[in-house]
Parts: C-alpha cells; sequence; structure tokens
C-alpha cells in the first residue's frame, strides 16, 4: 500500500499494457509456439518481421482489422491450421503484473490522474483488458485502436495528456519500449522505461511520491 505525496512533483501517471501491466508476456508466446510445434520466435518473426504478417498487424494495431478477421489471415502465415480466437490461444498462460496494477489503483486513490496508453490488437473475440482485469483500472483509457493511431506517433500521447486534463510536464509515462518513450519525453513528460528489472512498482511510486504505508514497511 502507498501513502499520497505531500507535495506532489507529478498529477498523472499513464501507463501502457502489453509489458507494464502485464508481466513479460515473450516466454509465455513462446511456450504456445512450441506447443504448436513452431519454432519457439515464429510469434514474434511473423508480427514483426514477416511483410504481410507485420502489415496485418499494424491494421490490426490501428482499428482498421477485426481481430477475427486478423486471426484469419494471420494464422496461415503461422502455418496454423486452426485461426479460430488466435490471439486469445496465444494469449492464454499471459500474466497480469500485481504490483503495478496495485500501483495504478494506490496513484488513483491518492488523488493522481491515471491512464492506459495501449497498442492495442482488438478486444472481440479476446479482450485482454478484461480478462488480465485492467479494464476501468484507470480514469482514462487510450487505445490505438480507436485512435487509429499507434505509439509513437506523438499525437496520441497529446490526446491522452489532454483527456487526463493536465499539463504534459505534470505527467509520468511508463512503457517497455524505448521507441515510445522518446515522442512522450520531447513533449516535456517523464518517462520509465520497463525494462524487466525488478522493482518497477517501486521505482515508479517514488518518483510519484507515494511513499508506503507504515502497515507495508
Amino acid at each position: 500500500m502507498y501513502s499520497a505525496p505531500v507535495s506532489p512533483r507529478f498529477r498523472g501517471l499513464i501507463l501502457d499494457f502489453v509489458g507494464v501491466l502485464t508481466t513479460e508476456v515473450g516466454p509465455s508466446l513462446r511456450r504456445w509456439c512450441v506447443s504448436q510445434g513452431l519454432p519457439a520466435h515464429a510469434w514474434s518473426h511473423t508480427l514483426g518481421r514477416h511483410p504481410e504478417g507485420r502489415r496485418l498487424y499494424q491494421e490490426l494495431e490501428a482499428g482498421r482489422l477485426a481481430q477475427a478477421e486478423w486471426n484469419r489471415l494471420t494464422a496461415p502465415l503461422l502455418q496454423v491450421e486452426d485461426h479460430d480466437n488466435l490471439m486469445g490461444r496465444v494469449w492464454a498462460q499471459a500474466q497480469p503484473a500485481a504490483e503495478m496494477i496495485e500501483l495504478a489503483r494506490a496513484a488513483r486513490r491518492a488523488g493522481l490522474r491515471t491512464a492506459v496508453l495501449s497498442n492495442s490488437f482488438g478486444r472481440d473475440p479476446y479482450d485482454p483488458y478484461q480478462v488480465l482485469g485492467v479494464s476501468g483500472l484507470c480514469e482514462v483509457t487510450v487505445l490505438s485502436e480507436v485512435e487509429g493511431i499507434a505509439k509513437p506517433d506523438p499525437l496520441i500521447y497529446q490526446r491522452t495528456v489532454e483527456r487526463l486534463g493536465l499539463d504534459s510536464t505534470e505527467c509520468v509515462f511508463v512503457d517497455d519500449h524505448p521507441d515510445n518513450l522518446t515522442p512522450a519525453q520531447e513533449l516535456g513528460i517523464t518517462t520509465v522505461h520497463a525494462d524487466g528489472s525488478p522493482g518497477l512498482a517501486q521505482r515508479v511510486a517514488k518518483l510519484l511520491g507515494l511513499g508506503p504505508t507504515q502497515e507495508s514497511t
């Protein structure tokens, strides 16, 4: 548990979803690939390096392609026969990041404005935010599929700050991809890289001035 800052430097907390409000998903995605008889990195290669796979995923992120249709078109690229709820099956072992979720709740209780800023990947038939327990966690939710633009486009950061009703210099943004941090920094947002090292929630809490309560020390 955290206590409210006495004299807050920051008034807003913006959180990425994957790798921030979830634990590292890479191991579970690789396990799924292996379980299907695929190379361990088949998922990341198809979505990130295969020209058509990357194009389809970008369309999904921008909301120009429904998740069910993405499943149908991507399964053959992965050489997977069954496309039904492909995204949900791949993500079945993903886990929420309990400490970061509690930090978001504590920040909100302390009077800070909070937002999720996510390069999303559809919510039907598989809704990762609902399944992993972060739907409604923050006052503001900004999803690339709804906005039609994705990080690192500066406009999506500007929209997030505006919906928080704050100045960019009053906000802290946490993301696991360094490329997503640079545009935020250029707007005056203070950034924290979720690099996988332990103690992320504690580092962010300290930056926000949220100290542990006596009961939790």
